[in-house]
């Protein structure tokens, strides 16, 4: 029940030209990649984003929306150009140098963004993300609460949906086939 109103509430969002969300979400932030690069909310390619909060390592949430968004920009990739982007929400341990290597066994594409406190937090308040350390692990360190959802962006990175990691694959393509104008 809770999926079906989801999956409805993301398809029924007006068109392009109108606001796609009902409230404010998304705006500009400067961060840096895993190759060293800034950059900010907009693509530098111009392509769609699909945008998530999360950590490299992280075990659970992440677990399944870090694939579905792998899975989306491959089962797409014939009908729209979309980057998968992680930013993180565990900055000591998801470094320039850590954060590449797990998202990138994901997806080639992936882009995993990190900064300074200070920096991430100006993407976090933008996008209304609150995270908070529950427990150290013995073996997986800190972990995390943190926002689930995935923000679908356009290529200058403005919000156009978002989406819940709960749907199947199928489910999130029909979204992103509703909100996205063809490549091309």
């Amino acid at each position: 029940m809770i999926r079906a109103a989801l999956i409805l509430l993301c398809l029924a969002a007006p068109a392009r030209a109108e606001a796609p969300l009902p409230f404010d979400l998304g705006g500009s932030f400067t961060l840096t990649d895993q190759t060293g690069t800034p950059r900010s909310e907009a693509d530098p390619e111009g392509r769609a984003q699909l945008l998530f909060f999360g950590y490299a390592n992280c075990l659970q949430i992440c677990s399944a929306a870090l694939p579905l968004m792998a899975d989306l920009v491959d089962d797409l990739a014939g009908e729209f150009a979309l980057r998968p982007v992680m930013i993180t929400v565990d900055p000591a341990r998801d470094t320039v140098e850590e954060i590449g290597p797990p998202l990138e066994y994901l997806h080639p594409d992936f882009v995993g963004l990190t900064g300074t406190k200070a920096e991430l937090q100006v993407a976090y308040d933008a996008y209304s993300v609150e995270i908070k350390h529950i427990f150290d692990d013995p073996e997986y360190g800190p972990i995390y609460a943190h926002g689930s959802f995935i923000y679908l962006l356009d290529g200058q990175g403005a919000v156009l949906s978002l989406l819940p990691p709960i749907l199947s694959p199928e489910q999130a393509a029909e979204i992103l086939r509703a909100r996205l104008a063809p490549a091309g």
